[in-house]
């Protein structure tokens, strides 16, 4: 079916307490297992292609996103393709031309009037562009190619009168919240503050992202959507199913050098794990 916005898939999760999945896709077996997952279970899903997966891809976006936009175009539920943790203007400019119906505009390591100005900038190009767009306020650390920064730590939470003011000033459609989690976690030990999170909620008047959920619980993932959290994202999850996949394949046929005997096992592996997440939400 056609792409549909990420906009969209936000809002009408908004209006049912629930939550899409928005999951950070770096290969074509990324891709494949997402919608596979979402139509297993008759379910909107977004993908994400991340600036650090457009740097993997020796620095070029139309590969991965042209292959993302015929495979959603060729699925059996709604897909939004999104740009994600956008900092380059030269990438952000390219994303409509690519198939992308929204982008994150990533400008939350900066001062806040820094970060409020780049926003600004960015949001008036992307809806002259048609573009939903989404920032942070706030950090949600363990970003690739940035220093550690503790979730905890005094100043990485976002501050609700903060975050209504710049939401006003820049004019994005959705906030990405740090309330707890981190980016890259590979043991699920995140505990999110859900009296920020309410507070935020109240605060706002658009849409509120989690990013880093990979490290959340499910039980506290429950309990962000039900306070508000509409969109959910999901990258290492993915990579740990199928990075553990293929390690217990090739541990057991040593022998194996076809890529399609491993990759299968690990494409089978993320579609799982997509669906999990997916089901979790109440999507």
């Amino acid at each position: 079916m056609p792409l549909v916005t990420t906009g969209e898939l936000v809002t009408r999760a908004a209006t049912t307490r629930s939550a899409v999945a928005a999951f950070n896709i770096i290969t074509l077996e990324h891709v494949e297992a997402v919608i596979t997952g979402a139509e297993s279970l008759d379910a909107p899903v977004v993908l994400q292609v991340s600036e650090n997966a457009v740097k993997f891809r020796y620095g070029s976006l139309l590969p991965l996103a042209r292959a993302a936009v015929v495979a959603a175009e060729r699925a059996a539920v709604p897909v939004g393709l999104h740009l994600d943790h956008v900092q380059s203007d030269d990438l952000l400019r390219q994303a409509a031309d690519a198939g992308f119906g929204s982008v994150m505009y990533d400008a939350a390591h900066l001062p806040y009037a820094e970060n409020l100005a780049a926003t600004r900038a960015a949001a008036d190009w992307a809806h002259s562009q048609g573009l939903w767009i989404e920032a942070e306020l706030g950090e949600v650390g363990g970003k690739q190619g940035r220093p550690a920064l503790d979730a905890h730590a005094p100043g990485a939470r976002t501050d609700p009168a903060e975050a209504r003011a710049f939401v006003a000033d820049s004019g994005v459609d959705a906030l990405a919240v740090a309330i707890g989690s981190a980016h890259a976690m590979t043991q699920r030990t995140a505990t999110l503050d859900h009296d920020l999170l309410k507070r935020l909620a109240t605060t706002l008047d658009v849409p509120l992202v989690l990013h880093g959920s990979s490290g959340v619980r499910d039980d506290e993932l429950t309990a962000a959507v039900a306070g508000g959290i509409a969109k959910v994202n999901v990258g290492t999850a993915l990579n740990i199913a199928l990075t553990g996949a293929i390690r217990e394949f090739l541990a057991a046929h040593p022998e194996a050098v076809d890529s399609r005997t491993y990759l299968s096992v690990g494409r089978d592996a993320m579609a799982g794990a997509a669906r999990r997440i997916i089901q979790l939400l109440g999507r």
